[in-house]
């Protein structure tokens, strides 16, 4: 299976970068008590250090809505998920607990202050793209059953024409959920290149550190920049 890059998206930010992981053999589980605690930690850290007011100006939050304001999305309408999930935590909710990975996951977005998506592989039939989107493309939200079709020039990340995130990092499908079935997961992390900043590679070796030490599984990793837009796993 190939994942893919359209080249036009360098030109917006030369310095963004995905990380990818193919993890294989995941042994999910319900949460722990010892991985709540990790997403707590980490709640807890975000709302003591980061106010409202700078939650904009984190580096991976303001380049990702710089992204989607010249592609055409209104950040203010649509926010990047994880601006979303830090707002909700800086004002004082916390997150719920679903299971180990999806949980796991969210407290290393959280620490890193990076957007990180897992994908369920057994969802996926088709060449994975972060591509705009086109006529034909389509999305089942969250929850649902039914198809909506996509509105077409929109940053999509997409397995052929079935949508896998709306509005590049606003939203994702049912299709793809990690569950406690999952066992083979592709996950996207989406940061920009910065002395000061090495959160795409801090969030990656701790994803890789999941998927081997708690969830006995194995993985590879990827880096797709503007020197390398596609790769085969």
């Amino acid at each position: 299976m190939k994942y893919t890059i359209d080249k036009s998206i360098f030109n917006l930010k030369p310095n963004i970068k995905f990380g990818i992981i193919v993890g294989h053999n995941i042994i999910n589980s319900e949460t722990s008590d010892e991985d709540e605690q990790r997403l707590r930690d980490a709640e807890n850290k975000m709302r003591n250090e980061i106010s409202q007011e700078q939650l904009r100006e984190l580096h991976n939050v303001k380049n990702y809505r710089e992204v989607m304001t010249e592609t055409g999305i209104n950040p203010n309408k649509y926010p990047p998920s994880v601006e979303a999930m830090f707002k909700r935590i800086i004002k004082g909710g916390r997150l719920p607990v679903i299971n180990a990975l999806v949980d796991l996951c969210n407290a290393i977005s959280i620490e890193q202050g990076i957007s990180l998506g897992g994908h369920d592989l057994k969802d996926i039939h088709e060449d994975l793209e972060v591509r705009y989107s086109r006529n034909g493309d389509i999305f089942l939200p969250f929850g649902c059953e039914e198809y909506e079709d996509v509105q077409e020039n929109e940053l999509v990340f997409t397995s052929g024409n079935v949508v896998q995130t709306l509005k590049w990092v606003w939203r994702q499908s049912e299709l793809g959920k990690i569950t406690l079935d999952s066992s083979d997961v592709f996950f996207q992390l989406v940061g920009f290149e910065c002395e000061k900043d090495s959160s795409l590679y801090n969030a990656m070796e701790d994803i890789e550190s999941l998927i081997i030490n708690r969830f006995k599984g194995n993985c590879k990793k990827y880096l797709v920049d503007i020197h390398n837009n596609s790769i085969e796993f």
